[in-house]
């Protein structure tokens, strides 16, 4: 009976598994197609690649969408780090309600977030005179990561020995002392991994960047989105199939290092009662 569950559980995952990648997987297969068919296999081809390398629009949507996602990326995981830090030296009866209000964003629909972030832009714009474009769409990003990288360095902060800090000073380091040569190794491996995901969800968001871009500039995903709007090329399942390959690598990056920070865990544990 217990293999006949095993089994039909497998079963099951498989069927699952199947349904969630099968289109993205037809996509991948059909980014090699030698011709426009998206139902007739014609043959193996690089020229919808070659194509899309010298498509000028899709060039300049995709040096956008990487200079945003870097520079949002970088700003959020500092900004996120001193947040977490600070959420960390507060009484429990403050950090408690602050964490939660920073998962707020996490949970919330991203039609909800890109509409009051544009409310919030067309505002200040009226105000301060200046247009919905780069700025804040890099403002938006940055705003949306946040919450990410503290969710990825408070489990960090809380594994840390609290009397580290004052065994530093102790010892003569001064507070930023303790700060970059104790804090900061400690927690390290939740900075890169919360820089990571933040570089993973600005790279792959169209609803908030579609609400505070404006008309002058587009990312690769509002880029595509368009083109299947206007027409449906070939180029289409290459963009895509080069944006998922980034996603996935960027998500295995994250697991492994997740792995290897549990296996390290557990060794020093097991030192640490021998």
């Amino acid at each position: 009976m217990k293999r006949e569950r095993r089994a039909g559980n497998r079963l099951f995952m498989a069927l699952i598994f199947l349904f969630l990648y099968a289109p993205i997987f037809v996509l991948i297969v059909f980014s090699f197609n030698s011709t426009k068919s998206r139902a007739v296999w014609s043959g193996f081809s690089l020229d919808w690649y070659r194509e899309l390398m010298q498509d000028s629009e899709i060039l300049s949507a995709l040096s956008t969408t990487l200079s945003v996602s870097i520079l949002a990326a970088l700003i959020a995981t500092v900004a996120g780090t001193f947040a977490a830090i600070g959420f960390y030296n507060m009484r429990k009866k403050w950090s408690r309600p602050l964490i939660t209000i920073n998962n707020i964003p996490v949970i919330n629909a991203d039609i909800a977030t890109g509409v009051s972030l544009c409310l919030l832009f067309v505002a200040a714009c009226g105000i301060l005179h200046f247009d919905l474009g780069y700025g804040t769409l890099l403002v938006a990003h940055i705003t949306f990561n946040i919450p990410y990288v503290i969710m990825s360095i408070m489990p960090k902060l809380y594994q840390m020995d609290k009397h580290l800090i004052d065994a530093a000073q102790d010892l003569g380091c001064t507070w930023m002392q303790a700060f970059y040569k104790v804090v900061v190794p400690e927690i390290m491996p939740g900075i890169i991994n919360g820089m990571l995901i933040a570089f993973t969800m600005s790279i792959d968001d169209f609803v908030i960047s579609y609400f505070t871009a404006g008309s002058k500039v587009q990312t690769l995903s509002m880029t595509i989105y368009s083109m299947t709007r206007k027409r449906i090329s070939p180029e289409i399942n290459a963009v895509s199939t080069l944006l998922f390959v980034t996603v996935l690598v960027l998500l295995a990056i994250v697991n492994m290092r997740e792995m290897q920070q549990e296996k390290a865990h557990k060794k020093a544990l097991v030192r640490a009662r021998q």
